[in-house]
């Protein structure tokens, strides 16, 4: 044989440059709920075993590459905005990618936007808002934009109840589940969403300088009807039915429900300007609005519109610690997933202790945002028969808001780490988890609201912190670490006169503390004693992958991983 003959490439191998290996498959076709022990024991914790095999089937569902497709495509697809139709006439209509129509119907057939009002008010064994809860923390880890108008439509329901004579109107179809996308009034839909109009160019969180302002159309009053002229900066999902709007009258600012059509079907000059440019939430559409003239009748009292619509903040703000908590469990298992499949230098990336103390790290901060959220949940459920619930709720949810929220991005960040340059690559979740993270911060009402409605719940309601110390105390006596911080918390309220002032480092520890006696009183005491060894010790450091020696690292991501057999 020739050297020639020798070194002469066989024809049949020119096209092969490589085999694709050390590279894990996609996450899909797994069941979201029976890959997650933190959720499940967090439900049986707190008493929703009556919705575990709902639970189970709709985490299949949210797992499906069909349905986790949904959330590419339309994420990939934005919004467009059809201000007028081609005959010249105004219809105001946003079209949406047929993805964004097949997460909305599966969400509201789900009941994610109805089913914890239609359970039994006051039942202490009733666990709707926990279910809920439960199923729109799974869903929101499929995508999140479309979450937005199911929870202003469920969000709108306490509300409505302020106006009773719209509820009645209004409840059937809001609660029906079947999601109608057309084009047309209310009253010929089977079913419609409901959003929410507040913020406007001069004034954002402060509303009440709003100067959009509504005219009695004959007599004003609860349930007359009003004329609204003004704008409005920032709508999300303007394709709802009808949007709860606040705008000034004679005696303050009113809430008012201004549908898309008038009752004689034609279209109410409720008029979209732009739709907003997002770094995130993109499935969803968000504009500028003009109301000129815009038909809506008075819900509540005149001049307590604030009181009204803060009902319905308080529903979504609760979601929106739903949807952070959901943000982090989905990069835990992708980071989990994927380290636990490839490797460097010789072993798997889940075997390598670094690797390992900021995996650990990341599922910690993930079981105890769920932990905190779970327990909101179910006292959701009870406030309405239970006062003391009522007021954990009233200042849980500014801490858990404020804490959750402002944990993620850094949290989604680190996730995109763990799996190196393919982290930050579009045709992957990674970049829609961490372009979506700082979103529930800032949208209904930033880190300093949340902190400042900590202080008016506590000049309003006093005994609010109360029944956040009873909570707290409740975990007493197994670790030291979390008895010293509970120790440590009243001393912060001792001047009130620098409280605003500090009020971020106090929710901070009011936060940290009570994810701390959700983790004891209610999840697994392995992730308790971590949270209790890394978050509140003195010297905790606020890197991810900074855990003390003698936390068992290896169990923990173990607990975290899903499996897709």
């Amino acid at each position: 044989m020739s050297a020639d003959t020798m070194f002469e490439p066989s024809t049949a191998y020119w096209a092969e440059t490589h085999e694709v290996e050390n590279q894990p498959p996609a996450l899909e076709n797994y069941n979201l709920y029976l890959q997650d022990i933190a959720l499940q024991e967090s439900v049986l914790a707190h008493g929703g075993d009556k919705g575990v095999a709902d639970l189970e089937h709709f985490g299949a569902l949210a797992g499906s590459a069909e349905v986790i497709e949904w959330g590419f495509q339309a994420n990939d697809n934005k919004p467009q905005l059809h201000t007028h139709n081609r005959h010249g006439a105004r219809v105001d209509e946003v079209k949406f990618h047929p993805a964004y129509h097949d997460l909305m119907g599966l969400a509201i057939k789900e009941g994610l936007h109805s089913s914890h009002w239609q359970s039994s008010d006051g039942d202490d064994n009733c666990s709707g808002h926990l279910l809920r809860a439960a199923k729109y923390y799974l869903m929101c880890q499929v995508e999140a934009g479309h979450g937005c108008p199911i929870t202003m439509t469920s969000a709108a329901i306490p509300a409505l109840k302020n106006q009773p004579d719209l509820y009645a109107q209004w409840a059937p179809k809001i609660l029906s589940s079947k999601y109608d996308a057309r084009n047309l009034p209310h009253d010929q839909k089977t079913g419609v969403t409901i959003g929410m109009a507040m913020t406007e160019k001069q004034g954002g969180s402060d509303v009440r300088t709003n100067s959009t302002r509504a005219y009695p159309v004959s007599e004003g009053g609860p349930g007359k009807a009003y004329e609204l002229v003004g704008h409005k900066y920032f709508v999300s999902a303007p394709m709802c039915d009808a949007f709860l709007v606040l705008a000034q009258t004679e005696s303050g600012v009113s809430c008012f429900l201004v549908p898309r059509w008038r009752p004689d079907g034609s279209k109410n000059p409720l008029q979209i300007q732009k739709l907003k440019n997002k770094m995130g939430n993109i499935s969803n559409a968000s504009s500028e609005t003009e109301l000129r003239g815009a038909l809506g009748w008075m819900v509540g009292a005149e001049g307590r519109g604030v009181a009204a619509i803060l009902e319905m903040v308080a529903m979504t703000r609760f979601d929106c610690m739903v949807g952070s908590s959901a943000g982090m469990r989905q990069a835990v298992s992708q980071i989990t997933h994927h380290c636990s499949q490839r490797s460097a230098f010789g072993h798997r990336l889940v075997e390598q202790p670094l690797m390992q103390n900021v995996l650990a790290d990341l599922i910690i901060e993930s079981e105890a945002a769920l932990a905190m959220t779970m327990r909101m949940a179910r006292a959701l459920d009870l406030s309405e028969s239970n006062e003391q619930e009522k007021l954990l709720v009233r200042l849980g949810t500014a801490v858990g808001k404020y804490w959750i929220c402002k944990r993620t991005p850094g949290h989604a960040y680190e996730a995109m780490e763990c799996i190196g340059g393919m982290g930050v690559m579009e045709d992957g979740i990674m970049p829609r988890l961490y372009r979506e993270a700082p979103i529930n911060s800032i949208w209904e009402g930033s880190g300093n609201v949340q902190c400042l409605d900590m202080m008016r719940a506590l000049a309003k309601t006093p005994q609010s912190l109360d029944a956040f110390m009873a909570e707290v105390n409740g975990a007493r006596g197994v670790d030291s670490v979390l008895d010293q911080a509970i120790d440590d918390l009243l001393p912060l309220f001792a001047d009130m006169s620098t409280l605003e002032y500090r009020a971020r480092a106090v929710v901070e520890r009011m936060a940290l503390v009570l994810q701390a006696s959700s983790l004891v009183q209610y999840g697994d005491s392995m992730i308790a004693k971590a949270f209790c060894q890394s978050r509140l010790s003195v010297n905790g450091g606020w890197v991810y992958g900074t855990l003390p020696e003698g936390i068992d690292c290896a169990a923990i991501i173990e607990r975290a991983t899903p499996i897709t057999q």
